[in-house]
């Protein structure tokens, strides 16, 4: 791959470094976030005129039943697809930065299967609703993901490929677990269980948004602020401290932002498999960027998140797959190709 040559753009005493390459593709890939989220608002069972999209949301829209729709049923389901892309995106570079791996992300490392574990227990064994379903899916997942990191954790140093094989071991353990807790309850409550596993952006309001919306930005500037350190781990623990920096406590912090960032997209959607294993490998593949793609792969896991959205809706044979499964038979396809393709990792 072929690296973005850097620029220097300087401001009286202050000078900040900048890549077009990258800079062009962030550009696009915002244009590409623009066009879906206008198709997803337009496309549905009420086919909505582009005029009519910008009309309903600058609040000039004469069509009363259009603005509901538009402002109660898609704007909620496109914003949470938003914020839940770009969570799981950014995520995902971080736990493939820190553990030097391709496949580093929250679904390899056993996050995704901690929180099902979490939310399994609550519909089989406790009838919960979906606010407690969400929120033990929530504490289980970053339970999960703090046990890997401890298990991981050998002498000054827990990245690279430890902690891709202990994430490994305990979403197994726990996928078998999950099964059990399926086959032994009540056929509804599997049912029900089953509905959640698959990730929906069905049916979300605004009562998702606002919540993952507050939480992806108060997380948004600690990730920022430290993503130099995720460049410099990358060069290795003993680099990093020669410059100056404390590799471990850059890698414990950048770790709890990405478990934050991953349990906001889980409680707003469920689990959404894949997004963060390909969305940062895509952002850098297309950006040629050497640096950890922070930004663009927020953008671009919003925007394969909104691309599959999209896709679900316009099935042949009028199949309406929830977005996990979209994702998941998306994702998997690209891993595929990931693997069989050489010089992968």
């Amino acid at each position: 791959m072929k690296t973005a040559p850097a620029s220097v753009c300087r401001l009286g005493q202050l000078s900040v470094r900048w890549r077009p390459r990258v800079a062009v593709f962030c550009g696009l890939l915002i244009l590409a976030l623009v066009v879906l989220a206008v198709l997803l608002l337009s496309s549905g069972s009420l086919s909505l005129g582009l005029k009519d999209v910008f009309a309903t949301l600058v609040g000039q829209g004469d069509d009363a039943k259009a603005e509901r729709i538009m402002l109660r049923i898609r704007l909620p389901r496109v914003l949470t697809a938003i914020i839940v892309g770009g969570a799981l995106g950014m995520s995902g570079s971080i736990f493939q930065s820190i553990s030097r791996n391709a496949l580093g992300s929250p679904d390899i490392i056993g996050f995704t299967t901690g929180a099902a574990t979490g939310a399994i227990v609550q519909i089989m064994l406790l009838d919960a609703g979906p606010i407690e379903t969400s929120a033990a899916a929530v504490l289980s997942g970053a339970l999960t993901a703090v046990a890997v990191f401890l298990l991981a954790r050998k002498g000054r140093s827990t990245g690279g490929y430890r902690l891709v094989l202990i994430g490994i071991g305990v979403g197994a353990t726990l996928s078998g677990i999950n099964t059990i807790l399926l086959v032994s309850g009540d056929l509804d409550q599997a049912a029900s269980a089953q509905l959640w596993l698959a990730g929906s952006l069905n049916t979300r309001t605004w009562s998702h948004v606002v919540p993952a919306a507050i939480g992806f930005i108060l997380v948004l500037p600690v990730v920022i602020a430290h993503a130099r350190g995720l460049n410099l781990l990358e060069m290795g623990d003993d680099t990093a401290r020669q410059l100056g920096m404390d590799a471990e406590r850059t890698r414990l912090l950048m770790i709890m932002a990405a478990v934050g960032l991953t349990s906001v997209a889980t409680a707003a959607a469920g689990p959404i498999a894949f997004i963060g294993l390909a969305a940062p490998q895509l952002a850098r593949r297309l950006s040629g960027s050497p640096d950890v793609p922070v930004m663009s792969g927020a953008l671009m896991g919003m925007v394969l998140l909104l691309g599959a959205d999209l896709t679900s809706q316009h099935f042949p044979l009028n199949i309406h797959m929830p977005i996990g499964l979209t994702t998941g038979l998306l994702g998997g396809v690209y891993l595929l190709w990931l693997l069989v393709r050489p010089k992968s990792f």
